[in-house]
């Protein structure tokens, strides 16, 4: 069965694109993503020729400069991991909760990963990438759970207000027990301060084969629950009413998103605004259906996490931004315009 999408609220415009205009936009966003891969292998405190910039990508590393970009492979793939993650997460959490506002940082959910990092580490002595990635995702689950509850609560059930300011409270509150938690442990506070900014310096293959089967799965998850989400975007009532199990659709979305948020801060920590500017920017590309809204997440979050890495590069050399500095900066106007233009209304 083919569902429309939902009928438009007075006066908000229902983008629809036809496949063509959605192919090409698939082809540019491609063509710009393999402009960044480049850029972000070539680009740093140090220039790297075309020439060692080839000869590195063949495995060659007889000089400085194709040592270094020996070194930018792992961190761009981990930039592209994370922000598809991040992208898709967040697209999914909009679908789920039918609220523009929502996003992993916003709805609090990379903080509750954050805060179970913190007390895994200061408290049960965790070191091991596997054992960070399992308590940043269940510390995300909990945290979704907790404030989709708390965004219930009264009348109205959990409008996209009341998440939205449940998400803040719940976010604001973690940031004081992690520093509560980390504080009084002199040993491990500056390894955590630095985690807690988000970024992808540093990055190795071993922490990227650690979390790839997760973001895999949280991946596969989220792309399957895409047909669901098209009918949640209808309203519970008349999804219901077509034949879909409105509450496992919901669950079986919300675990993908869980998993790509949690995975993705456990291995660059808390990066915000990236689920939340994503999403709204590519709906202006390919609309509304979420078969080609997830994809298309995916593919412009890496697009921004590696150019944020980039111009973190660029901005401070010889030393370097963290990529949850440069997205803060984008983002935070982004969230602004969003609350003025939607009104807080619904998806």
């Amino acid at each position: 069965m083919t569902l429309a999408p939902p009928a438009p609220e007075p006066g908000v415009a229902v983008v629809r694109r036809p496949a063509r205009v959605r192919l090409l936009w698939l082809l540019v966003v491609v063509a710009v993503l393999a402009l960044l891969v480049a850029a972000s292998l070539a680009i740093g405190s140090r220039e790297i020729s075309w020439a060692d910039l080839t000869a590195a990508l063949g495995g060659a590393t007889d000089n400085v400069s194709q040592a270094a970009v020996a070194k930018r492979i792992p961190r761009t793939v981990l930039a592209l991991l994370v922000g598809a993650a991040l992208g898709l997460s967040g697209a999914v959490m909009q679908g789920v909760t039918r609220n523009p506002l929502a996003d992993p940082g916003i709805l609090g959910v990379t903080m509750g990963a954050s805060l179970a990092v913190a007390v895994g580490v200061a408290w049960f002595g965790i070191w091991t990438q596997t054992a960070f990635i399992w308590t940043a995702i269940v510390g995300a689950g909990v945290t979704a759970v907790f404030v989709y509850v708390v965004g219930s609560l009264g009348s109205g059930g959990a409008t996209p207000l009341k998440l939205a300011l449940a998400g803040a409270a719940t976010s604001a509150a973690f940031v004081s027990f992690i520093s509560a938690v980390v504080l009084p442990r002199g040993d491990i506070a500056e390894s955590v301060r630095s985690w807690q900014i988000g970024g992808v310096g540093g990055a190795g293959f071993s922490s990227i084969g650690a979390v790839l089967p997760f973001l895999a799965v949280g991946t596969a998850i989220c792309l399957l629950a895409a047909r669901g989400l098209n009918s949640l975007a209808l309203g519970d009532e008349l999804a219901a009413g077509l034949g879909e199990r409105v509450a496992v659709a919901r669950a079986l979305a919300s675990l993908g998103a869980v998993l790509l948020a949690g995975g993705a801060t456990a291995v660059a920590g808390p990066i915000a605004f990236v689920g939340l500017v994503v999403p709204h920017l590519c709906r202006l590309l390919v609309g509304v259906d979420h078969r080609w809204l997830l994809p298309f997440s995916a593919l412009a979050g890496a697009g921004l996490v590696t150019a944020s890495d980039v111009v973190g590069r660029v901005v401070a050399r010889p030393e370097e931004l963290d990529v949850g500095i440069i997205t803060a900066l984008v983002g935070a106007p982004f969230f602004i315009w969003v609350v003025r233009r939607q009104k807080v209304r619904e998806l």
